[in-house]
């Protein structure tokens, strides 16, 4: 293997560690949710919004061809599944919290019939679809800054995962790099 197969090589395999060991975080949640079975404390709407960002990456890596996209998103998928089910299992409140998942696939499934069945350019559907999964991902990343605010107001980061937020710096510059190793600039910014 040359030298840039091989660094490749390795920029994919960061980008899966980097990334898998940012979804893992939520088996923290998941195992306080399974031992106290109640949610309290545990937000919803980050594994909601992760797992539909999740299956749109997987679209965009599946028409490209990316593997690393394709395994990174098919196990976070999954993953995120997973705590929305625990979190769906444990709330008292089901009912707000289904409306919200279908509220979010209904429109992620719009978002599908839209790319795959009115742009038939495969490839106009992936430049589309590559903005629309970057514009989701920024700003699924610019949400947590509302608890910035708070961080700065009560001077306590008890609110800011520290194993998250380590996580997600890494995994964003794994990312970004992969994105100007491939020339794609809808994985440079975002992820």
């Amino acid at each position: 293997m040359d030298a840039a197969g091989a660094a490749d090589t390795l920029l994919s395999g960061a980008c899966v560690l980097f990334t898998l060991g940012m979804f893992s975080t939520g088996l923290s949640d998941l195992k306080h949710m399974r031992m106290t079975r109640r949610v309290d404390n545990v937000q919803f709407l980050p594994f909601l919004t992760t797992d539909v960002n999740n299956l749109s990456w997987l679209s965009y890596g599946t028409l490209k061809g990316d593997g690393t996209l394709i395994v990174v998103n098919a196990v976070g998928a999954a993953l995120q599944t997973l705590y929305i089910s625990a979190y769906v299992h444990y709330c008292p409140r089901k009912h707000a919290v289904l409306l919200q998942t279908a509220a979010l696939f209904g429109v992620l499934l719009l978002g599908f019939g839209y790319f795959w069945l009115l742009v038939p350019n495969t490839e106009a559907r992936l430049q589309q679809l590559g903005l629309f999964c970057s514009v989701f991902t920024i700003s699924m990343y610019l949400s947590p800054l509302a608890d910035l605010a708070k961080v700065i107001q009560t001077k306590s980061t008890q609110r800011l995962s520290f194993s998250l937020t380590i996580a997600t710096l890494l995994t964003s510059a794994s990312w970004t790099l992969y994105g100007f190793r491939l020339r794609d600039p809808y994985i440079m910014p975002p992820l």
